[in-house]
């Protein structure tokens, strides 16, 4: 698209009418506050339509080559959590260098005549440069909460932009600053505390680290990078802990908890502000002009640039993943579009060309974005490869590492100590076993090489070391003896077992759960204990999760209970706290306090403060070697039953849904709304919910589609439900009673899902009995045509998943799993 035929924008604003003046004078030449505003005018003032509506654009490197960059003066790209130079996760530290330069010289290209201006390059660095293989992981945020240590953010916020910079690089999506009130919500991991005060007090530590001290000669340059406050507003508030969820309540109350992070990020003078996936009370944050205009800009001052999330857009209602002028009128000043970026480039051109699109909205948003890039030197950086911070060579440097592995030691919480087993003392054999004794990949947790930290084997981390490693160095020094074993077996009896055992790794929604309990009485991780201890071998667990669970059993049944949280790369820091010098002295005492209560149950429902009776340990506990523990018994109550245990095969029984599953209905804007009550609405209007009778009164579920967009209707469960229990999934069928009581749908799909990646579609027209309108019929599908399709039988998350764009209704009276009447039933 050369320049000529682009079509020149004639509306300038009237304050612009001094940069016009200068707009024929050196760029280069304006310095300071007041010449960044002028300089990013004038700037604005040569740029054409295109050109501006191309810098409020991210798109991913995935969907996007340097070239249709140049062509469509994209302002920004960024790499999604499974997105790499060359599309792996082993990408060389080198291949990001060499792809920034592509970038970079793509968008400065200004030989058709136009502006050339260097594009922004985000990434998640979100627990240090956690893409990348070489670089240094510092524990998840909850970890650091643990540490109440603020100058230590500095530190990290320090090393983490050196190694972004080091790879050519300008930005990073951190730090998240949601106040966790629900520990049932997949991304609590990444809340630093349930405490506002706390995350206020972490909020500008870690961004003066990340971008320096405003006011300093190199903030937002050399070593530094931008960062950016997210996710704007509530995200950590959500009803039930649901990811792209909804907050409800006092909207004062609201801004005071969950805005706590952001007044001090914008006193730090974060340069941008990422709009939530999530709405309050019904209003999708991306489409909410009073939260990101009003309250945001108006009210606590900031002054960058907003960008939105994910797609994040097309979640307001009455748009799309390629047209959302509403975002936009809202305060998102750059789409992060990362697969849709052209959509919303021609939808947006489109409607500036026939005068439905705000054009002096448009110039604030692109002037916002200039100014930012003004700021922080872009545009006069040079080449990523030229610059002097560019040096992949520092990645996993020793003195990072020894920061991070400090964070570590800081992070360790102590619930239990009992006759002073911690720490193991010099010349002891030490076995060390459970499932995360000697994995990377488990340490590290989710956001990590990929968007889910899953499928990552320890040699493709070229630095740091498990916990094992860390162990056993520490261990023989002190004479002593680390055996690891794979199941808690050993030729010799062992003076001391340490048991590792958590979460498996998980990123946003996949980690959503519906309580909090980690394992029942029936547990691999609890037998592995307790068969240790049976044997007269005194236990210490270390526990590594991204949330308080229940675990009280696990607890009950250990000498010595230790909280790892998600440590990151280097193991070595638990050893320098579990175990002793070689002259029996403590190396390090735990310093590491609760910066979330931790639950006396597994039910789930929010617990913040002290006093609540839901509350085993408060905030702020966590004990140390200066202080004596003998343990009472805990309550082994969870709350909550197995849902293995409760599964019958039903999965809704009156209309109503059987057992250990939660009813969901959901569309474009948010796909995870509770059924709670009798009646609901999906937030985008694409279903609704409501009791209707069949033999009783309100005894069935009617749902109607409006027919504006894809909307659906599932019934989940809180953990993998087997089907096996039931009988040979082979000779299982799905059934459903019930009736189309309008139009029936021709675009109708059935889905089960069996966690992250793993489901299985059917067109539901196949397998319908032809009936005059509102007659009841039973659907029966084979569970081997879903096994067909990919289900793993094993492991069912979705039970039952109806969706469709067509308008129309349906009822439904009942719906499970039976015996196949008629084995050889066709799929």
């Amino acid at each position: 698209m050369s320049r000529n035929k682009k079509v020149n924008n004639i509306i300038v604003f009237g304050a612009f009418t001094a940069a016009i003046m200068v707009a024929s004078c050196s760029l280069e030449q304006f310095t300071g506050e007041s010449g960044t505003s002028t300089r990013a005018a004038a700037i604005l003032s040569e740029m054409t339509l295109e050109e501006k509506i191309g810098q409020v654009i991210q798109a991913d490197i995935a969907s996007i080559t340097p070239e249709e960059a140049r062509t469509y003066n994209i302002g920004s790209v960024l790499n999604g959590g499974n997105s790499a130079p060359g599309g792996g996760k082993t990408a060389d530290p080198q291949a990001w260098v060499d792809l920034a330069d592509a970038f970079w010289d793509a968008s400065t290209d200004t030989s058709d005549g136009g502006v050339g201006i260097a594009l922004l390059w985000g990434t998640d660095a979100v627990h240090g440069h956690n893409n990348l293989q070489t670089a240094t992981m510092f524990p998840h945020n909850i970890g650091l909460g643990a540490t109440q240590n603020p100058d230590l953010m500095r530190q990290i916020g320090d090393v983490t932009a050196r190694e972004i910079r080091a790879t050519g690089l300008d930005w990073t999506f951190a730090p998240t600053l949601a106040v966790a009130r629900d520990d049932r919500w997949g991304r609590t991991y990444e809340s630093y505390s349930e405490n506002p005060a706390l995350v206020a007090s972490y909020s500008a530590a870690i961004i003066e680290g990340l971008q320096g001290t405003p006011g300093d000669e190199d903030f937002l340059t050399g070593e530094n990078v931008m960062a950016t406050a997210k996710h704007f507003i509530a995200d950590g508030g959500t009803q039930l802990g649901i990811d792209k969820g909804d907050t409800l309540g006092n909207i004062d109350e609201i801004i005071a908890t969950h805005g706590a992070g952001y007044g001090s990020a914008i006193a730090a003078d974060v340069q941008s502000v990422m709009s939530s996936f999530s709405s309050v009370n019904g209003e999708k944050m991306h489409g909410s002009e009073y939260f990101l205009t009003k309250v945001l800009r108006n009210d606590m001052g900031f002054d960058g640039f907003v960008v939105g999330d994910w797609n994040g857009h097309a979640e307001v209602p009455n748009c799309t993943t390629t047209d959302c002028p509403a975002s936009l009128y809202a305060g998102v000043d750059m789409y992060m579009a990362p697969d849709s970026w052209r959509g919303i480039y021609d939808s947006l051109l489109e409607d500036a060309l026939t005068g439905e699109l705000d054009l002096e909205r448009l110039d604030e948003a692109v002037l916002r974005i200039l100014t930012v890039k003004i700021q922080s030197g872009l545009l006069d950086a040079g080449r990523p490869s030229s610059r002097a911070t560019t040096d992949v060579a520092i990645l996993g440097r020793d003195d990072h590492r020894a920061v991070a592995r400090q964070a570590v030691r800081e992070s360790l919480v102590l619930l239990k100590n009992d006759n002073g087993l911690l720490p193991v003392t010099p010349g002891k054999t030490v076995l060390v076993t459970g499932s995360g004794a000697d994995s990377m990949q488990q340490q590290t947790g989710g956001w990590t090489l990929n968007w889910q930290g899953t499928g990552n084997s320890n040699d493709e981390f070229i630095n740091g070391e498990t916990i094992f490693s860390g162990l056993q160095q520490a261990i023989e020094n002190a004479g002593g003896e680390a055996i690891l074993s794979s199941d808690g077996s050993s030729a010799e009896t062992p003076d001391v077992a340490i048991v590792v055992f958590g979460e498996q790794p998980y990123a946003e929604f996949f980690g959503d759960r519906s309580d909090l309990v980690f394992e029942f009485m029936n547990g691999e991780n609890l037998a592995l204990i307790k068969s240790l201890k049976a044997q007269g071998i005194p236990v210490v667990s270390l526990f590594l999760t991204g949330r308080p669970l229940w675990v009280n059993p696990h607890i009950n049944a250990s000498d010595a209970f230790v909280v790892a949280w998600l440590p990151g790369t280097e193991g070595g820091g638990v050893a320098d706290v579990l175990v002793a010098d070689p002259e029996g002295q403590i190396r390090h005492d735990f310093k590491g306090k609760l910066s979330f209560s931790w639950p006396v149950d597994g039910v789930g429902e929010p617990i913040n403060s002290a006093d609540d009776p839901g509350v085993l340990y408060p905030y702020g506990f966590g004990l140390d070697y200066t202080e004596v523990s003998t343990s009472e018994q805990l309550p082994e109550v969870p709350g909550v039953e197995d849902t293995n245990l409760q599964f019958d095969g039903q999965i809704v029984q009156r209309g109503a849904a059987a057992g250990p599953f939660t009813m969901f209905i959901g569309d474009s804007s948010n796909a995870n709304i509770p059924v709670a009550a009798m009646n609901a609405v999906s937030l985008g209007n694409g279903i609704t919910i409501s009791g209707i009778d069949y033999n009783a009164q309100e005894d069935s579920k009617l749902l109607t589609w409006s027919g504006s967009g894809a909307a659906h209707f599932s019934l989940r469960s809180a953990r993998p439900l087997d089907l096996s229990t039931l009988g040979s999934p082979e000779t299982l069928a799905l059934s459903i009673f019930w009736r189309d009581t309008g139009t029936a749908s021709a675009d109708r799909t059935i889905s089960l899902a069996c966690g992250d990646g793993c489901s299985a579609e059917l067109a539901t027209a196949p397998f319908e009995t032809p009936l005059a309108e509102s007659e009841w019929s039973e659907l029966t599908i084979p569970v081997a045509c879903f096994i067909e399709q990919g289900l793993d039988p094993n492991s069912v998350t979705e039970a039952l998943r109806l969706e469709q764009s067509d308008a129309s209704e349906l009822t439904i009276h009942s719906a499970g799993f039976i015996i196949d009447e008629s084995p050889s039933r066709s799929c």
